[in-house]
């Protein structure tokens, strides 16, 4: 049940008496209570006009998103087959989560993990090559596969086990 609709009910209120008090339409707390995701304006207002903390209620109806675990678990370990590759270990998660409509605060960490790997990876490799020229590259480059493989292979046996990633990031990329 969305968590809109619990508040609400919990007041004893319609949805047209809602509307009214938080000054919207009615149309737009139906839509909310479907799964649409309040922003801004709507959010402040209905939080007010509910009597409960905008933040509460922003990460409440957030929390009430449904996660495919095994498909998280697939996107993770669709980057494994291009480690060699970084673009593309990134491009095919990312296609399979908008495909499957699958944008969850698990996948916006495994994309924004492997986006963040590319950028340092490629600029780690270039400082080497400027400063450093010579056999480090491939100790470099294998070094770094092999980590990256680690980190979807870890994240996919916590995935298994605990529903969450082992390695994550504190911020989203994406």
């Amino acid at each position: 049940m969305n968590k809109l609709l619990k508040y609400r009910e919990k007041l004893n209120l319609t949805q047209e008496e809602l509307a009214e008090k938080a000054g919207i339409s009615a149309r737009t707390i139906q839509r909310i209570e479907k799964g649409t995701t309040p922003k801004g304006h709507t959010l402040k207002v209905l939080a007010n006009a509910l009597g409960v903390n905008e933040n509460d209620l922003k990460e409440d109806l957030f929390k009430s998103e449904t996660i495919n675990y095994q498909l998280v678990k697939y996107i993770n370990l669709s980057s494994l087959p291009f480690v060699m590759i970084p673009l593309v270990s990134i491009v095919l998660p990312l296609l399979i989560v908008l495909i499957k409509k699958q944008f969850n605060h698990l996948t916006k960490q495994i994309i924004s993990l492997q986006i963040l790997w590319f950028i340092l990876s490629v600029i780690i490799f270039f400082l080497i090559v400027l400063f450093i020229k010579n056999g480090n590259i491939i100790l470099f480059l294998t070094s770094t596969i092999l980590f990256n493989i680690f980190v979807i292979l870890r994240n996919t046996v916590e995935l298994d086990k605990n529903k969450k990633l082992y390695i994550k990031l504190k911020f989203s990329i994406i």
